[in-house]
């Protein structure tokens, strides 16, 4: 399979089998991960990676309950149902035989600290850092991630609904680095057979501008 080829072939798929994913094919992955392009090669990801299938499913109960605390701040019952409606994308991770957690750490821009020690305007700094350019470098090591698993035959789910509750995920992972916050989620595992398809894109005449 060629880049392009695993572009197109690959979907969010979840629903996974039982079967182990090696640890050497996860490696393989998150190698690939960190070959991504990264904002002034800061390299600010990091990747914990769950197996534990009782910890997998504890953290999605955490993620529901989370997700039902929130859903009470809403003031009619249209809008709540609204809400718990898509928890079952949140918890699609739920049985995985793998979960991996992508953490990021704070972009350190060279010309913010230089502008605001000069007294810039707010306008300027905030421009600046409208790019989110930390988030930006975690999405290439992701989807790098997303590809190479594909290309070996394995299934994903790219999430960052359940980072909701990170508070509380942390708690029960025992997982903290001092700078780093949880950005995403990917779920990793076989596909069953028959998984839904992937979902049209818009046509490129939407999306794309030409400028001679």
């Amino acid at each position: 399979m060629n880049v392009l080829e695993a572009i197109y072939a690959r979907k969010s798929v979840r629903k996974y089998t039982d079967e182990i994913v090696p640890k050497e094919d996860i490696l393989k992955m998150l190698e690939a991960a960190t070959q991504a392009p990264s904002p002034k090669h800061q390299q600010n990801w990091n990747f914990v990676v769950l197996t534990n299938r009782d910890l997998i499913n504890k953290m999605a109960d955490i993620v529901t309950e989370s997700h039902e605390k929130l859903g009470e701040i809403a003031k009619t019952e249209k809008d709540r149902d609204k809400h718990m409606s898509v928890i079952k994308y949140y918890t699609c991770f739920r049985n995985a035989p793998v979960v991996v957690m992508v953490y990021g750490s704070e972009y350190k821009m060279i010309e913010y600290k230089i502008l605001k020690e000069n007294n810039a305007p707010q306008e300027v700094l905030d421009m600046l850092v409208s790019p989110q350019s930390a988030a930006q470098g975690i999405g290439a090591a992701v989807e790098n991630f997303l590809l190479a698993a594909t290309d070996m035959g394995y299934a994903t789910c790219y999430m960052t609904g359940p980072t909701h509750a990170k508070a509380q995920i942390e708690e029960l992972i025992g997982f903290d680095k001092p700078g780093f916050e949880l950005m995403s989620m990917i779920s990793l595992g076989v596909p069953k057979e028959h998984t839904a398809p992937k979902p049209p894109r818009k046509p490129l005449e939407e999306v794309v501008t030409f400028i001679d």
